[in-house]
């Protein structure tokens, strides 16, 4: 799941007894142009580039750091983990699938994110009305990917409207090559709150063991307990748990092995792993809220916190994480005081306006573009002419939707 499945959240999940980890849905083009870093303080495998801006032919500062696109611990993850690509091109997957082959089990293409970010590029759900380009890109994934690196391919997909649909589909994807198929049981219109729908997962699974292919089954699967009795009674070789794990990664533990832990003991569990691999402080913020309950006196203080070193205190853990939460605090310039502290709203904008003019300058600078008429001293010429239209003049004027929505884009 995105943002649920960073790194952090995935080591919790295989502490408490996870067998495989998916990691967050990771877009074709995102990889594709990154580095490769070993990070020596945390033991990861960072995918790093810097960030454009929006701009083309972007040249980094000396002042702009890279942003991590993807993070892995190969000692504790490595052969588990299943790097989820979102993709739509036969050759951008294979070109974004050859950079992390090499650093985990498997390869999963998404076709079943219902989600507009995924589906009006093709990928995730629309993949499903589009077989064509699913299968190549399988078929290409595993010749040129899987083959090579001795890894598997596989693909996550939700039933069709009718299980002749469904058949028809999955008949097609296990002829491509792929080792797996994980099937949510829910249609593409179908919001988590309805019921998962489980009448066709043993049509699913018989075509996929026909084929040699494993099948997993995935949608209101809640504990591997469940999972394992559901796998059972269905056919199916495991389950996906994922909105339950969100809340509390220890369904993955078996009632025999001790069941689920508190709530309280999750969260200091995945704030240790949070600063182990210095987690991006957004990222465990989110993720906190989804542990911690709304009812708990914690919540409102955890929404209030700005860096580890308050998140560490607020949960008691000062004595233990203190120290390290204030070197993940420093490398991460959670200590550093924000530029615009302390300035009004009005004075923020009048900041930003100043440096999004200041950039734009530059950029036409920097193309040799031709100076405007108060740039050459020619604004009091013309004087005279019509001023322009009521609706020019509020795109034009300060704090438009033009202006501002490049402002929030930096």
């Amino acid at each position: 799941m995105v943002r649920s499945g960073e790194c952090p959240s995935r080591l919790l999940a295989l502490h408490y007894g996870a067998d495989l980890v998916w990691g967050p849905e990771t877009v074709d083009r995102a990889l594709i142009g990154t580095t490769r870093r070993v990070n020596p303080i945390t033991g990861t495998v960072d995918f790093t580039r810097f960030s454009s801006n929006g701009q083309k032919n972007h040249v980094p500062t000396a002042e702009q750091t890279e942003s991590v696109i993807y993070r892995l611990h190969p000692q504790l993850e490595g052969r588990r983990l299943i790097h989820q690509i979102g993709t739509a091109s036969p050759d951008l997957a294979v070109q974004a699938a050859s950079l992390i082959a090499a650093d985990v089990a498997g390869i999963d293409v998404n076709a079943g994110c219902p989600k507009p970010f995924s589906t009006l590029g093709g990928m995730g759900a629309a993949l499903l009305k589009t077989p064509d380009i699913l299968c190549n890109i399988l078929t290409a994934l595993v010749e040129k990917v899987g083959r090579p690196h001795e890894i598997g391919i596989s693909v996550k997909i939700r039933i069709l409207d009718t299980p002749e649909q469904t058949r028809a589909l999955v008949e097609r994807l296990v002829k491509t090559g792929i080792t797996g198929l994980t099937v949510h049981c829910r249609t593409t219109p179908m919001r988590p709150r309805e019921r998962a729908i489980r009448d066709q997962l043993s049509m699913v699974a018989e075509i996929c063991h026909e084929a040699g292919v494993a099948c997993l089954m995935n949608g209101d699967v809640t504990s591997r307990d469940e999972a394992l009795s559901l796998a059972a009674q269905y056919g199916a070789d495991g389950g996906m748990i994922a909105t339950a794990a969100e809340t509390n990664s220890s369904c993955f533990r078996a009632v025999a092995d001790g069941g689920k832990d508190t709530w309280q003991t999750v969260v200091a569990q995945y704030v240790r792993l949070a600063l182990d691999v210095d987690n991006r402080w957004g990222n465990t913020k989110y993720l906190l809220g989804q542990i911690i309950p709304g009812k708990s006196p914690l919540y409102n203080g955890m929404k209030q916190a700005k860096s580890y070193r308050q998140i560490v205190a607020l949960l008691e853990l000062h004595e233990e994480l203190g120290k390290k939460a204030a070197e993940v605090d420093e490398r991460l310039g959670l200590d550093q005081p924000k530029a615009d502290a302390g300035l009004s709203k009005a004075e923020r904008k009048a900041k930003n306006k100043a440096e999004f003019d200041a950039a734009q300058k530059r950029r036409k600078e920097d193309k040799g573009a031709k100076r405007s008429a108060s740039e050459a001293g020619l604004e009091n010429v013309g004087d005279d002419r019509p001023a322009p239209a009521l609706d020019q003049q509020r795109q034009m004027g300060p704090g438009s939707v033009t202006e501002q929505a490049s402002v929030l884009a930096v």
